[in-house]
């Protein structure tokens, strides 16, 4: 009998220690903290854009490699030299994820687009292309 109730302990102990090991990396994500992130777009001539950002942190590089689109949102706004397009995000790894890109597509205009990328206030990027910018802190 007292093997038995030794048994029942370390396998109740083993699941507890599986258990923890299983929920730490959920907690822990909970404990880290938030960046403020602001995205903005701006262009020399109005002009409606295509604009894609990142406004989640994904799980893991599979997850978004997978499917990166669905952490990739589009937008369509019409942008200018004072008419710009801001978004702020909150995100836990801005270096990793932080991203935003304009393009006027196929479109034969060259609208001279700018952009921004701001982490908690400093900025950290900024780019400029005739039909196109992307700002990350990243190298895609």
């Amino acid at each position: 009998m007292e093997m038995l109730r030794q048994g029942a302990a370390v396998v109740a102990a083993v699941a507890l220690a599986a258990a923890s090991v299983a929920l730490s990396p959920a907690a822990a994500a909970d404990n880290v903290p938030l960046h403020h992130v602001r995205y903005t777009i701006t262009t020399e001539t109005p002009f409606f854009a295509d604009i894609y950002y990142r406004d989640t942190d994904p799980p893991d590089w599979a997850a978004y490699s997978h499917d990166p689109y669905a952490f990739s949102p589009k937008t369509e706004a019409q942008v200018g030299p004072n008419q710009p397009w801001a978004l702020d995000v909150m995100l836990a790894d801005p270096n990793q994820w932080a991203m935003v890109v304009a393009t006027s597509g196929l479109h034969p205009v060259e609208p001279n687009f700018h952009c921004t990328l701001e982490v908690d206030g400093t900025v950290v990027a900024t780019n400029h292309g005739p039909k196109g910018a992307l700002c990350s802190i990243r190298l895609w």
